[in-house]
């Protein structure tokens, strides 16, 4: 006899929900895609207990008609696809048609809905049960999911805590309402509102709700199309960042997808704008034909397989590097709001020195003296002018020609303003100002722009221009290191450095580029260094680590007191940069505080 049967209905259903139906989010994802698909325009949500006791969904749609009811909660009944011809043009959200069975498996559902405005039906749905009736129905749905997971408290058993699944929900719903500005969305939990978007189909607005107006503020548009994709959205200027990739929200056809690749072509756009391990805000809309997108291959379908990816990866690049170039990068410091004393006292001093520095890299700032030490005055050293910006006259002068492919010089705003020149402080921070206010520039981090920028252009083009070493440089390598090393030896003259074998395990380099930097020892070992450390070198990225390494260590560093004519030479020379508004780390240059904040903080403005 055959062991092989065919397996009950509802045992099936518990399979399938097993996929579908992982924690309340899900429900709640799979039911306001339905509604979504419905053509509505407002969708309600409401969960009790973070969706565990309850989950109501109501919308305007189409509805269902009454001889689809029954058929509805069958296993791959859907009204969105008919033939193989429709799976590969899918232009809804759902389509598999497993959704509405796989979640009344694991819970109990009541079904209001009316197709035609004046007759309503209610549907009843209880394990292997169904009951059908008339009742009183608005147009379109209304869906409520009870006691989720009763029937499998096994699942129930590793459910997370409540904070943690509203968290969920209220993170789908955020992406719902995004991809779908034109959409009124409401999210209730425990009759507390949580969100409220207007249907406007702003999507600015929409961001102002989901990540408030400060975020909103600074928002920059993109948009622009090629002959397979047409790509939209906003996205955030580079001080405003966060700690992981989750609020970069990527839409295909409306849908929300998760793809590295074209998050990396986002953050390709922000490529030494941000700081390392940080990410930046985005809601990219991207609409193209359903055949070159499948959406078939995950049970939760955010995860899809695309038809020239890399025509669409250098087009998100391209536009959002674009929008960028085209606004003014500098942080303004935000004077924070102060209560006004219920009587006439004067106030003592309290000064906010991480207000000032919150933007400014914290490793270039000099220790503070101690409290004994407090009246001693800092000593100056005054550099000469030679000796600190040796190069960066020679680096300025090639800054012209160091441009990318789709840089844009906008005609009404400048990349960097007009400012003059007041003092330092610290040795380590430039003060300068004009009619909008007050700037302070880190000059290690300007320099290193200067010299990123010059260096990434000589290494990716590489001549014989080369000069010998008063002394040779003898390297000596384990077996292993050797191994690496002769992987290596393509990569490294790429970048203009030839080794030599002088002999067993013993390398010698006898000349280098002539715009090397002048204490060239150093810079060679840590070339070398960054080869044996990296298994598999991407040459692309090679280049830019090594112009990174190179513009770091001869920059100027903090507590070295320039003349005026030095700081004045430098910011003209960070002008003529392409990116005068962050280091080749991510760390910002100047911040500004404007005559208003000034006036604020003075209370010359209340």
């Amino acid at each position: 006899m055959g062991v092989i049967q065919e397996l009950d209905i509802q045992l099936a259903n518990k399979i399938a929900a097993g996929e579908v139906v992982e924690r309340p989010a899900s429900v709640v994802k799979e039911l306001v895609e339905n509604a979504i698909d419905a053509d509505s325009s407002q969708i309600t949500v409401k969960v009790i207990e973070a969706g565990l006791q309850s989950i109501t969904v109501t919308d305007n749609g189409t509805g269902i008609a009454e001889d689809d009811l029954p058929l509805a909660f069958g296993r791959h009944a859907t009204s969105k696809i008919k033939d193989h011809h429709d799976l590969f043009h899918i232009r809804t959200l759902g389509f598999r048609g497993e959704a509405l069975a796989s979640i009344a498996a694991v819970s109990k559902v009541i079904l209001k809905t009316c197709a035609d405005g004046a007759v309503g039906h209610m549907l009843t749905v209880e394990g292997s049960q169904m009951e059908q009736t008339l009742t009183r129905a608005r147009q379109g749905t209304e869906i409520t999911v009870s006691e989720l997971f009763y029937n499998t408290p096994a699942r129930l058993k590793y459910v997370k805590s409540l904070h943690t699944e509203l968290g969920k929900i209220i993170d789908i719903m955020n992406r719902f309402a995004l991809s779908h500005p034109h959409i009124r969305f409401s999210l209730y939990s425990d009759d507390k509102m949580l969100l409220q978007t207007t249907g406007s189909g702003r999507l600015a607005e929409v961001m102002a709700s989901v990540y408030g107006m400060k975020i909103a503020k600074d928002l920059v548009q993109i948009a622009g199309q090629t002959g397979d994709y047409e790509v939209t959205g906003l996205v955030a200027k580079p001080e405003h960042t966060r700690a992981n990739r989750h609020y970069m929200s990527l839409f295909i056809n409306g849908r929300y997808i998760r793809n590295f690749m074209l998050t990396k072509a986002v953050m390709a756009a922000y490529h030494t704008l941000l700081p390392i391990g940080r990410y930046p805000i985005a809601a990219i809309h991207m609409t193209m034909d359903p055949a070159l997108v499948d959406v078939n291959v995950h049970p939760t379908k955010q995860e899809v397989r695309l038809s020239k990816e890399a025509d669409l990866m250098a087009l998100i690049e391209q536009l959002i590097k674009q929008a960028l170039l085209g606004e003014s990068l500098i942080p303004k410091i935000e004077t924070k709001k102060s209560k006004v004393l219920e009587t006439f006292e004067q106030q003592k001093f309290n000064y906010d020195q991480q207000q000032l520095t919150s933007a400014i890299d914290d490793h270039s700032v000099p220790d503070r003296v101690s409290d004994g030490q407090k009246d001693i005055p800092p000593v100056i050293r005054e550099v000469p002018l030679d000796e600190l910006l040796q190069d960066t006259a020679h680096y300025s002068a090639q800054s012209d020609s160091l441009t990318t492919e789709s840089r844009v010089e906008p005609e009404t705003i400048e990349r960097l303003p007009y400012m003059e020149v007041v003092g330092q402080v610290h040795g380590t921070y430039i003060v300068a100002q004009n009619e909008e206010g007050m700037f302070m520039i880190d000059q290690h981090a300007a320099q290193e722009r200067i010299k990123y920028e010059f260096f990434k252009k000589r290494i990716g083009n590489v001549s014989h221009d080369n000069q010998p070493l008063l002394f040779p440089l003898t390297l000596s390598f384990t077996n292993d290191e050797v191994l690496r090393i002769n992987r290596h030896l393509d990569e490294l003259n790429a970048v203009g450095l030839t080794l030599e074998n002088f002999g067993g395990n013993d390398y010698i380099v006898q000349e280098v580029p002539t715009w090397f930097p002048k204490d060239a020892e150093e810079t060679i070992k840590d070339i070398i260094n960054y080869c044996l450390t990296h298994q598999s070198i991407d040459l692309n990225k090679f280049r830019e680590e090594t112009a990174i390494m190179m513009s770091c260590k001869k920059s100027i560093k903090a507590n070295h007191y320039l003349r005026h004519e030095d700081m004045t030479r430098l910011i003209k020379e960070l002008s003529q940069t392409s990116e005068p508004y962050t280091c080749p780390h991510g760390r910002p240059i100047t911040i500004q505080l404007t005559s208003y904040d000034l006036e604020k903080l003075f209370k010359r403005v209340m």
